[in-house]
């Protein structure tokens, strides 16, 4: 029944107490409302926190440039039996004894130690480093891209829900307004047959405008109840009825037809969806980098002790101590200092589909944004054509409820005194009940279709400067 808000939709929060009237409902106006949706409502919590965790994550990737520093110390205990022969540590599965090659094994073990420090520092990868913070840098921005549109969209729901609510309540008045209408047509219609004044029949056809007003009343206060419950869901808030602000149902925008002074491209939509993109270009940039060389830099430095004395030879291979202190003690020092250049060729082959495919994802992205960008300009156009049709209704609104109370009230006399039938009278019963619901209705659809427009041209502006 009621217009939607159709798209995306953010507005300047403004703080407004809340306070509880003698009927129990909260008081809630539309600025309070904008601000508790915003605070509670847990997609925008989830949004916020995922642009946290970007902003760690892109810390996190501006250390990787830094060098790799380590630090190693162990110490072992067992026997150095040595041997002729070529062997190739395959992922560390075997020791690194070293000792003379004996002509048979002997158990003889000793304690040793080796005390290690190690830098290694890829130093220039032709911006690799580079591109991957820039990459990152990009993912925070549509991360705060995407939390700065789910706000624009979400207040434009709580807007449009509040609205909604709004008339549903005003429906809900207009039809007790019904019902007591058709209560005393009731009344009035059982005494005149009573009288002998009317048929008999005119009581069953005022009984059976009772009860399709009764109906009207509960369709409408299920309506009510089911915009008051979407409207806390938006609002994040425990479940309560609300009293909301008038104003929007006994009166107009300042300016309906306001011009929005955000560029198309700026809207909040288009910039998260232009910063997609932007990450996936991003991407393809850092996926080139990496058919590249890398030159590296790495030093060494080495301490280490053993428990076999340099007199161990395979004529003396008792000469030991199993001393753990002489053993763990460092006597030996080396150090390695290097530089040195990695290039894995057959990575020219895979990068080359790597960017290809990132490329094309980058185009799909783009298409995507010319999507939204051409429905952005299309509701912009109805959003206008919307203002224009609900500003006509609001004229000819009044003209309506005028004449059907005028009809209600004359064929209610004629009845009175035996002029008209029960069917004269019912139909300006149904007209002024339609006539009321339409005044109703037309207040707040002009409110709708500004609405619209904010969320069409990203500027809610327009709306909130009306409130």
């Amino acid at each position: 029944m009621f217009n939607k808000a159709l798209f995306f939709l953010l507005a300047a929060a403004c703080t407004c107490c809340i306070y509880t009237t003698a009927h129990g409902q909260q008081q809630l106006s539309m600025r309070e409302a904008l601000r508790l949706g915003t605070e509670n409502y847990p997609t925008i919590k989830a949004k916020a926190q995922q642009l946290n965790a970007s902003k760690a994550y892109l810390k996190e990737t501006k250390t990787e440039y830094l060098p790799d520093f380590n630090l190693s110390a162990q110490q072992d205990y067992g026997t150095i039996n040595g041997m002729n022969g070529p062997l190739y540590g395959y992922r560390g599965l075997s020791v690194a004894s070293s000792g003379p090659a004996l002509s048979s094994q002997n158990w003889n073990a000793a304690f040793g130690a080796l005390y290690l420090s190690n830098v290694s520092w890829d130093f220039f990868a032709f911006g690799r480093a580079r591109e991957k913070v820039n990459v990152q840098k990009s993912t925070v921005y549509r991360d705060q891209e995407d939390l700065n549109q789910e706000l624009f969209q979400h207040q434009v729901r709580i807007a449009s829900a509040y609205l909604n609510l709004l008339a549903a309540q005003r429906i809900v008045k207009s039809q007790m307004d019904n019902l007591n209408r058709a209560t005393e047509l009731s009344r009035v219609v059982v005494a005149r047959v009573k009288n002998g004044l009317n048929a008999g029949v005119d009581s069953s056809l005022a009984n059976s405008e009772v009860s399709n007003a009764r109906i009207a009343l509960t369709n409408a206060q299920q309506n009510e109840q089911d915009q008051n419950n979407i409207l806390i869901q938006y609002l994040g808030v425990p479940v309560q009825q609300f009293a909301l602000d008038s104003t929007f149902i006994t009166g107009i925008p300042k300016a309906p037809d306001a011009p929005s002074n955000v560029p198309l491209q700026n809207h909040p939509v288009l910039q998260y969806f232009q910063s997609r993109v932007g990450v996936s270009d991003r991407q393809a940039i850092y996926l080139s980098k990496n058919a590249l060389p890398t030159l590296s830099a790495f030093g060494v430095f080495q301490g280490r002790g053993s428990g076999f004395t340099p007199g161990v030879t395979s004529a003396a291979p008792s000469v030991y101590t199993s001393n753990y202190g002489a053993g763990v003690d460092p006597t030996r020092y080396n150090y390695l200092l290097g530089v040195g250049v990695v290039w894995n060729f057959t990575s020219l082959f895979r990068t080359h589909y790597q960017v290809q495919s990132q490329r094309f994802t980058s185009a799909q992205l783009q298409n995507e944004y010319d999507l939204v960008s051409q429905r952005l300009q299309d509701q912009q156009v109805l959003a206008e054509t919307r203002i224009a049709n609900s500003l006509k209704n609001y004229r000819e609104a009044p003209i309506e409820v005028k004449a059907a109370t005028d009809a209600y009230k004359q064929k209610e006399a004629l009845y009175r005194n035996g002029l008209s039938s029960i069917v004269d009278f019912t139909t300006a019963l149904f007209n002024l009940n339609r006539a009321q619901i339409d005044r109703d209705i037309a207040y707040n659809n002009v409110w709708q279709a500004v609405l619209l427009k904010s969320a069409a041209t990203g500027d809610f502006t327009i709306f909130t400067n009306n409130l």
